[in-house]
Order: C-alpha cells, then structure tokens, then sequence
C-alpha cells in the first residue's frame, strides 16, 4: 500500500464567515501572509505528495489563479528588485500537480469525496479537509500515512475535544482501547452525537488517510445528519480504521474566533522577527 495522491474537499459556503465569504472562499481566508489552502497543500506537499485533487464549488475560482502562474505579476516584481517576494509568488505555482473538479450540487462532504473517484481510482488516498491548518513538527498528514502503509488500512486523525463541542464532531468509538503513541483500532464513528450519547470526545479532526473502498460505501451510504451526505456514515462501514490522537495545533479557519487565534499564535513563531515583535508588543500592551 503506497499513498501517493491527496484530495482536499473545497467547496463549501462558509456561511459562518458571512458577509466577506458571500465572493471570497473561505478556504482563501488568510492566515499571516498565506491564504488557508495554501497551509494544508503545503502539508501534503511535505508529507511526499505531489499529486493533489481540489473539489471546488461555484464562485470558487479565486483558488485555482492562487496557485495558478502569474506572469504580469512575476514580470512586475522582477522589474522592481523584489526578488524576495518573487521567489515566493514562483513557490506557489511549482509547489505541486494540482488539478480541480467542481461538486455541482453542495451536499455534504461524502458527496464531495465522491468526485474524486475518477482521479484517485484504485489507490489509496489522503483527505485533507481545505479550511483546517494543523501546525506539527511533523505533518500530521505524513503521521496518517505512515500509519496507513504499515497497516494496510485506512487511519484517521483524532483530537480529544471539550464535551460541549462533541455534538460539533465525528466521534470516534474506541471501546476499551486506549489511545496511545501510533495508532490504535476503531470500533465506530458517530456523527455530530447529543453529548451525552457521545462514545468518547475523541473527534475526527478533518486529516484521512482512506482506501478506496470508500467510494463504493459512500454510493450505497444514506443521506444523515442534516440531511446531507456524510463521509463519517461511510467511513463506518469499513471493514478495518485505524486512529492517530493529534499531535499539534489545530485550527479551523471556518469560523472566526479560531481564526483570530491562528493568526495570533502562528505570527509568534513566523519566520519573520518583525511580525512576532509587533505582535508580542501588542499582546503586552492589551495584559496591561
């Protein structure tokens, strides 16, 4: 077993960043000086793949000219002697082979995996959800991976949430297992469960890494939780999941107070000393 290709499903409305994402996806939404998609291609870039799937939505264009080349800009910089922001504009088109496909219909994210059936094939694949940075030393894709070959099987990332926050997840039923270093067996998934009828607040935290029996579930899968087709219902009737608890730091970006949050503590390592001085210096001056 060998994953060589990843998909990542953006195509969704993110209502939640309503008003600016009515013409802007939220996947575009920045993060420091980097648009959101661009953190989770680089990631899979970083886990040894190079062979990414889009799945877009209409009024979703903005993405492709992101990592499209741009030659008026590039000439423009060139001209100007900003050769430091003109190898970070070259960076992005050559950062991998990218290719796009349009959900015509938004009806959940199963729905969305689907369309990546043609692309993917036979081969095992990683699902990197387009509006979540997950920050680790290692990338948590890479994790998923090495677990999935040394198994044969499909692994998902697991993040231990608040309870209040579980009826927001997938949930993960591991039974009597512990979780520990590596990956450990899945007995069921739950999506979105009342609190109190959760199996554990272990939740899905938007990394797979998934064969391709997938989609042959995903066809005969039932529309669920509000009314849409649910990747967790298919993931359920594999016969063998594995899972990884998270190490790192999560961000979903589809909703503002985390991305107030990512933006913050992402600009305290970035790697440029000015931003994290301005940012220090305005994080004290607000303590006082």
């Amino acid at each position: 077993m060998e994953v060589t290709k990843a998909v990542i499903p953006a195509a969704g409305f993110g209502t939640r960043f309503l008003p600016v994402t009515k013409a802007q996806p939220k996947e575009m939404m920045p993060v420091l000086d980097k648009p959101t998609i661009q953190y989770v291609v680089e990631e899979a870039v970083e886990a040894g793949i190079d062979d990414i799937l889009i799945i877009t939505g209409r009024g979703k264009q903005a993405i492709e000219r992101h990592f499209d080349k741009s030659y008026e800009l590039e000439e423009a910089l060139e001209a100007d002697g900003k050769l430091d922001r003109l190898d970070r504009v070259q960076e992005i088109a050559d950062l991998a082979d990218i290719h796009y496909v349009r959900q015509k219909e938004r009806d959940g994210l199963g729905d969305a995996v689907r369309y990546a059936r043609k692309h993917v094939g036979d081969e095992p694949f990683a699902l990197l959800l387009g509006d979540t940075i997950i920050e680790n030393d290692t990338p948590c894709t890479e994790t998923l991976i090495d677990e999935a070959e040394a198994h044969e099987t499909s692994v998902l990332s697991l993040e231990r949430v608040p309870w209040e926050q579980v009826p927001s997840y997938g949930v993960a039923d591991t039974g009597d297992v512990e979780s520990s270093a590596g990956s450990f067996p899945v007995n069921d998934f739950v999506e979105k469960p009342p609190q109190d009828e959760a199996p554990s607040n272990l939740a899905i935290t938007g990394r797979y890494v998934l064969t391709s029996e997938i989609f042959e579930l995903l066809e005969s899968t039932e529309k669920g939780v509000g009314g849409e087709l649910q990747l967790t219902d298919a993931i359920r009737e594999l016969d063998d999941v594995r899972g990884v608890e998270l190490d790192g730091d999560r961000y979903d970006i589809g909703n503002i107070p985390s991305w107030l949050r990512a933006n913050i503590e992402m600009s305290l390592h970035h790697d440029d000393g000015e931003i994290n001085e301005a940012v220090e210096a305005l994080l004290r001056e607000q303590s006082l």
